[in-house]
């Protein structure tokens, strides 16, 4: 613990840096450590100040859970709905925050080092590693003192959040409750009846038609789609264009991977370093030049390490840079490095203080020819091919462009077809008009204004190409009552036949009330069918479930009747038995695992519930 403390201390102290500690999930860990720039401000919680950046950090992340649920099409996502989620979610955290400051929830500056102590990614060998935690800490953004205060911050909220949200009241009721949710068992009896019979006898006005249309225009929302034409062309339509790779081409090819082999190599580095903690950049500098005169008199380079650099991770390791990585240090070292491979660099500036570098690139071991030949081969002959696919495409992409029309694809390459889709929208499964770049072209605002040429070609994310022409484009809304009137008076033909079919058996469905259901069953010659035994999410159909499961438990002998719409059907169900698990038949694992659902279940609502009222007494603008 004390060598942390030396290392959080010293000249490492000054870089900014981030620990990857356990996020909590009302915010991303980019969102903990977005550093201290501030680019104006989007919300003020009482006197607690939310910047873009980090709604920007924010809604980054959330976007990034998004895509991940839609594969990565961006199209489909409602940007406006995703930032409102991220600032509200920062709203809460920065309401939880000050509560937890009030309630005095804290820990102590030594409870905090001995966490990032005990973090794994800083351990070598099961122990805390100086040089695993200053790589990483070269890299990163904010000051340790910065550090500290986040999570003390983090770790409060999250005692807070917990406190709340973990320690909700879980009764025996609850967990019989949700046990009866989940395995309650209702067997069905169902009778189907055909609405067609009744819609001939059903009338509808233009009257009714205009008034069902105005009081439910929300059922007549339609998305944005286009009418349109596209030809595809893939690299299998010129696979193997190319067949032969001459010997230069390979010699050629073989030089190539030798250089870049060589580029690659990994460079050892070690370096001298002499800080500017307790001392002036010209003093610093002025150390630094002695050593180096003292290295260029015969003092090895491994000795003016071990007795001057301030590096303490380094210096009792001949000045090595375990896993140097160009970006770390900033340009000015690392131009040092590639100025002294083989050499020692004079004394070098940089924000940490002054150094003194020695730099060699490590020994590579280059394959041969012979043994990258074919790896060689197979790689020049996929590029010939993929460059006949690109010139097939820039060629064909001129006819297209020049006559705006895409007909001459098919006819210069006889493999390619010319296909027509219409009321293509932004959820379309079709393969290729689903690609993201299609979709962004189809709908873009040149097509919104009125453009109806044939696009330029478009490549697809699986490396096949398109050409696309729209001919019609119609905008998202409301259908007009012109193009809705089918939809609507269909709507009330089924919904008129379903009530008539109501009446017809509303006798019977009064009977069930109060009759034994065999003595209803034999007065009204209704046939039902034995559906069988169900429980919630088993397979029935939306409608049908909701009515099963929305009527009482039956008396002995007795149904409980119901009904429900299908398109043109109306279905009768009987609910003659329900059977409620027992809860001595639940074992003490499922026990508590539904103890544990719904304590999640009613935590997560109360802490709701809690920063909704911390929220309606807060000052937010």
């Amino acid at each position: 613990m004390e060598s942390f403390r030396k290392l959080i201390k010293g000249w490492l102290g000054k870089v900014l840096l981030v620990l990857f500690l356990t996020p909590l999930a009302l915010v991303g860990i980019e969102g903990y450590f977005g550093g201290g720039n501030k680019d104006g401000i989007a919300k003020t919680v009482n006197d607690l100040e939310i910047s873009n950046k980090e709604l920007e950090v924010q809604t980054k992340n959330y976007k990034d859970q998004f895509l991940q649920m839609v594969q990565g099409d961006e199209s489909l996502l409602n940007q406006s709905y995703i930032e409102q989620m991220a600032l509200d979610s920062l709203i809460d955290r920065a309401l939880l925050v000050q509560q937890a400051e009030k309630l005095g929830i804290s820990l102590s500056d030594a409870q905090i080092e001995q966490m990032i102590a005990q973090q794994p990614s800083l351990q070598v060998d099961g122990k805390f590693s100086q040089q695993a935690y200053e790589n990483y800490l070269r890299s990163i953004n904010m000051t340790s003192q910065g550090l500290i205060q986040n999570l003390r911050q983090d770790h409060a909220l999250q005692m807070l959040v917990s406190s709340i949200r973990d320690n909700s009241l879980v009764s025996q009721s609850d967990i019989q409750q949700i046990a009866n949710l989940q395995g309650e068992q209702r067997t069905l009896f169902m009778s189907s009846v055909k609405l067609d019979d009744y819609k001939t006898s059903v009338k509808i006005t233009d009257a009714e038609v205009a008034a069902y249309y105005e009081k439910h225009k929300v059922l007549f929302k339609q998305p944005a789609s286009v009418d349109l034409d596209y030809v595809l062309v893939t690299p299998a339509m010129v696979a193997n264009a190319t067949t032969t790779v001459t010997d230069a081409e390979l010699k050629q090819a073989y030089d190539q991977y030798v250089t870049q082999q060589n580029k690659n190599a990994k460079v050892e580095v070690q370096h001298i370093l002499i800080t500017t903690d307790n001392r002036t950049a010209l003093e610093a500098e002025k150390i630094a030049n002695d050593v180096y005169a003292k290295i260029q008199s015969g003092l090895s380079f491994a000795e003016a390490a071990q007795q001057y650099s301030e590096d303490s991770s380094s210096k009792d390791n001949a000045g090595r840079v375990d896993g140097y990585e160009a970006g770390v240090f900033g340009d000015a070292f690392d131009n040092a490095v590639q100025a002294s491979k083989g050499t020692i660099s004079k004394p070098v500036k940089t924000d940490f203080g002054v150094h003194i570098i020695q730099a060699k690139a490590a020994q590579v071991n280059v394959a041969s020819f012979e043994s990258e030949k074919a790896r060689l081969e197979a790689d020049l002959l996929k590029s010939k091919n993929a460059n006949a696919y690109s010139d097939l495409v820039n060629g064909l992409n001129e006819l297209v462009v020049s006559s705006d029309a895409l007909d001459v694809v098919p006819q210069e390459l006889k493999s390619a077809k010319l296909v027509t889709a219409n009321n293509v929208t932004l959820a379309t499964q079709n393969t290729v008009l689903a690609d993201p770049a299609v979709k962004a072209k189809i709908f873009s605002q040149d097509v919104k204004n009125g453009d109806r040429n044939a696009t330029s070609n478009i490549q697809l994310a699986n490396g096949d190409t398109v050409w696309l022409k729209v001919r019609e484009y119609r905008e998202a809304g409301v259908q007009p009552l012109s193009v809705a009137k089918a939809k609507v008076k269909e709507k009330l033909l089924n919904q008129k036949a379903y009530e008539a079919a109501q009446a017809k058996v509303a006798a019977m469905l009064k009977d069930f009330k109060t009759l034994p259901s065999q003595q209803v069953l034999t007065k009204h010659q209704q046939s039902f069918v034995n559906a069988g035994v169900f429980t919630r999410s088993q397979g029935l159909k939306r409608e049908i479930e909701r009515a099963a499961f929305s009527v009482p438990e039956p008396k002995a002998g007795m149904w409980s009747v119901t009904t429900a719409q299908l398109p043109n059907e109306m279905v009768i169900i009987g609910v003659a038995e329900v059977k409620k698990p027992s809860m001595d038949s639940i074992s003490a694992e499922e026990k508590q695992q539904l103890a544990q659902l719904y304590q999640n279940y009613r935590g997560t609502q109360l802490l709701k519930d809690y920063t909704e009222y911390l929220k309606s007494v807060a000052k937010i603008k």
